[in-house]
């Protein structure tokens, strides 16, 4: 598309990010944001750093695409004048500078200020700048032992728990500051000041990859995390996988509607004939009975014939592909989900092109970063945006929101915009539920649901009907943004489309998800999560790899709660191009997309080294000792990641074995490798005889990356989270008790901590919604209710009926 038609054409950032958060810049310059990446002469010591191809770093260039290079020494005198001239034209300083960095390059908080009153500074970094682990070293699996990700990734079977794959924690952390990094922005606009963010990886992790207080699958009937069982919980029931005559088949069978179709290809068996099984809690009690009988139906036959038999059943499947075999997917190719990157030494490379369509064109990679030293200018005179897009202290406070969205993604992506001071109504109906208003015990309220929808209004209305569509639209006319999570052709089959939406509302802006996109053939392909995870190769990656079949990612639901955030990132961002334009806009994602960005390079190298991409399991290899180590007591685990001569100098005199420092056998990561074995018999013993946490706080404070395992409920109580305010406690009128809740998705200077208010149950703000926006009447709704173009909550609707019968006595007696 064309540049300036991007949604953040005209935002400056700079970015001096060095460490493996990269791809918050690279996200915001995908939206037309000008990144000015800031390097050292001699260009950015991660130019060496992730997977290399010929000497040149496939991650720094995935990570850094659409950015412009500028060089600069912070440290010199030179140097910090150049950034601080560019930071005077700046909307946003990206860093992962320490405190102690900051002060010695001379940029004090109180100097940025002085130097661009209006700059929003995100510091970015592993634990934050507050808490009793800020010094900490954080690496990928730290951080999942340390954010009780690892504790429910494997199988009870298998002694060990399984380290997910790495990409997934600080590509996940990266949206996370991204969306963190434009509440702040938009913040700054409202107020005409400067925003000061301390973003922890840490903290992004316990709320967007499963968080533990957050809306869950609807297969988990809303209920929170922290009522796993220890040790790994078996979820694999949720999102059965079957083997097929040349592989392995998901199926996701989640409401009654594809539980028939299930039914009628297994022959409806007797015995499973009866209408509970309708509903999951149900099938879930006679897995022992009825997941042999579909293994029995699909181990006759292959992938390719169970997936298009299910899926023309009606019935969500999806073969459980191998990464290496996803750039090759003409499904993908066809959608767009590939482009081709010329590297400097001439060949090729097949690299995701971004995650983002805005107004129905791709918004990827439109060039690579130049070669360090490319003596890149910038202009220091510009144009600056001024206009705020909310109109009071909150960052969208006086912005109309119509969530058409559905369970995780849906739930996440109004939450986002509600927690921050929207109006966002729920339209909903009593024919088509939103999974995520389903519970095994039949409650109307889940946690789960309370979570995931606090702050909303819930407006009953059947879009079916003609009367329906009709309040839709004069509904659009008075808004300012809809999101739905529908398949493609869903909208547009409700007379509902973008198109049909903007000649109603030019200023709208509509915000679309789908498994697998607006485009190519696979658009209307049924697909969740899981399925997602299957197609796009990351479930094979999520596995042990000495163990057939060992696929242990049923426990978790990403991409969901990353793919809301990636949305509400692009919806802000039509948000500020209307500020300056007067004009909508319209943003699509694709889960599958948002996994392909996060594997970017690795999918890059397989195109150039085919078979690079494997499952590393607990084997990191590259250097040892790392993995997980067994702790004191039953089934607690500790991480140590070990990835440079130092730091394993440093864990020798920790573990009491100085004289490793001098061994031949252990000078090199390689020749360390090689030893393995002894090393990882002499650490073992160390750690057994320790308490996970006092092993992790002893091997940080020598500086070596390590993590102790926490578990979900222990989270709570963890100190270091507790210190930097991560969670807070919420009511719900028709919960028996307070409950924790997640707050703000970093620590801001001025933002406001989210609003707190209660979850709606369904239709329940009909009348009051109706009246605030369209001014009708209690007898107008009523009129409504009776044609079945509106509904009403069973308990308002009683409240109504005894006011209209009190009006009426009293008319009597009068």
């Amino acid at each position: 598309m064309v540049e300036s038609d991007l949604p953040l054409t005209g935002v400056r950032i700079i970015d001096c990010v060095e460490g493996p958060l990269q791809s918050v810049g690279r996200l915001l310059a995908d939206l037309g944001a000008e990144v000015v990446r800031v390097e050292p002469p001699g260009g950015s010591p991660a130019r060496k750093r992730g997977l290399q191809h010929g000497g040149i770093s496939l991650t720094f260039l995935a990570q850094n695409a659409n950015k412009v290079s500028v060089s600069a020494d912070a440290a010199q005198p030179d140097g910090h004048r150049r950034i601080a001239e560019l930071l005077s034209t700046a909307d946003i300083l990206l860093a992962d500078w320490s405190a102690g960095e900051q002060a010695r390059y001379g940029f004090s908080e109180a100097e940025l200020k002085r130097i661009n009153p209006r700059l929003v500074s995100a510091f970015l970094s592993d634990f934050g700048r507050t808490g009793p682990r800020k010094d900490w070293k954080g690496t990928p699996d730290v951080l999942f032992a340390v954010s009780s990700v690892l504790s429910r990734s494997g199988l009870p079977e298998v002694d060990e728990p399984l380290l997910p794959p790495e990409f997934l924690a600080y590509e996940s952390a990266a949206v996370q500051a991204a969306w963190a990094v434009m509440l702040g922005y938009v913040q700054s606009l409202a107020t005409g000041s400067g925003e000061c963010i301390d973003f922890s990886a840490v903290d992004a992790l316990v709320q967007i990859l499963d968080p533990v207080l957050g809306v869950g699958g609807s297969a988990r009937g809303g209920a929170p995390i922290t009522d796993l069982p220890s040790g790994r919980p078996d979820a694999r029931h949720l999102y059965p996988i079957f083997a097929t005559t040349d592989g392995w088949v998901r199926i996701c069978v989640l409401n009654a509607r594809q539980w028939r179709g299930m039914f009628g290809w297994l022959g409806e068996p007797a015995e499973f004939a009866d209408e509970k099984y309708n509903t999951t809690s149900t099938r879930f009690q006679v897995t022992s009975t009825l997941y042999p009988m579909i293994g029995s139906l699909l181990a006759s036959l292959t992938s390719d014939e169970a997936v298009r038999e299910g899926q023309s059943r009606g019935i969500p499947v999806a073969e459980l592909v191998r990464a290496s075999k996803v750039i090759h997917n003409p499904a993908f190719i066809e959608a767009g989900s590939f482009s081709s990157l010329h590297l400097p030494d001439g060949s090729t490379a097949t690299i995701p092109t971004g995650v983002f369509e805005i107004d129905d064109a791709r918004a990827g990679i439109r060039f690579p970063i130049a070669a360090a030293d490319s003596g890149n200018e910038v202009s220091i005179a510009r144009d600056r945006l001024s206009a705020a897009v909310g109109v009071g202290s909150r960052p969208f406070e006086g912005l109309r929101v119509l969530d058409l969205g559905v369970i995780v993604v849906g739930a996440e992506l109004g939450r986002l915009f509600a927690d921050y001071g929207a109006d966002v109504i729920k339209v909903e109906s009593r024919e088509f539920p939103d999974g995520s208003r389903g519970s095994h015990d039949g409650s109307e309220i889940t946690n789960g649901f309370a979570w995931g929808h606090r702050n909303k209004r819930s407006l009953g209305l059947n879009l079916k009907s003609e009367q329906g569509k009709k309040i839709f639209a004069e509904l659009v006319e008075r808004s300012d943004i809809v999101l739905a999570n529908f398949k493609p052709g869903t909208l547009q089959s409700l007379g509902l489309d973008y198109d049909t939406l903007a000649a109603i509302n030019p200023r709208i802006i509509l915000s679309e998800s789908s498994a697998f996109g607006n485009h190519g053939p696979w658009s209307t392909r049924m697909g969740y999560g899981p399925l997602v995870r299957a197609s796009a190769g990351m479930s094979s990656l999520w596995s042990y790899p000495e163990i057939e079949g060992s696929f242990s990612d049923a426990i978790t639901i990403f991409p969901d709660h990353l793919v809301g955030r990636l949305n509400a990132i692009a919806v802000t961002a039509l948000l500020l191009r209307r500020a300056r334009t007067g004009l909508g806009g319209h943003v699509s994602t694709a889960q599958v997309d948002a996994i392909f960005s996060g594997m970017a390079d690795q999918f890059a190298l397989e195109s150039l080294e085919p078979g690079s991409i494997q499952n590393t399991g607990n084997d990191r290899g590259k250097d040892a000792p790392r993995g997980i180590f067994p702790a004191a007591g039953d089934d607690n685990w500790l991480v140590v990641d070990v990835t440079t001569d130092e730091q394993f100098a440093n864990l020798a005199v920790t573990v009491g074995h100085p004289e490793w420092r001098d061994d031949a056998r252990f000078r090199t990561s390689d020749a360390r490798l090689s030893n393995r074995s002894e090393l990882v018999a002499a650490l073992t013993a160390w750690t057994r005889s320790r308490a996970a946490g006092v092993a992790a706080t002893l091997l940080q404070e020598a500086g070596v990356p390590a993590g102790h395992m926490v578990r979900a409920a222990e989270l709570l109580e963890d100190a270091h989270l507790l210190a930097r305010g991560v969670f807070g406690t919420m009511t719900h009128s028709q919960l028996p008790e307070p409950f924790p809740t997640n707050l703000g998705e970093a620590r801001f200077s001025s933002v406001p901590q989210p609003l707190l208010a209660d979850a709606p149950r369904q239709a329940e703000h009909t009348y009051e919604v109706l009246a605030d926006v369209l001014s009708l009447d209690a007898n107008a709704v009523d009129d409504l209710l009776a044609s079945g173009a509106v509904q009403v909550h069973p308990a308002i609707a009683e409240l109504r009926e005894d006011y209209k019968k009190e009006r009426e006595d009293a008319r009597h007696e009068s």
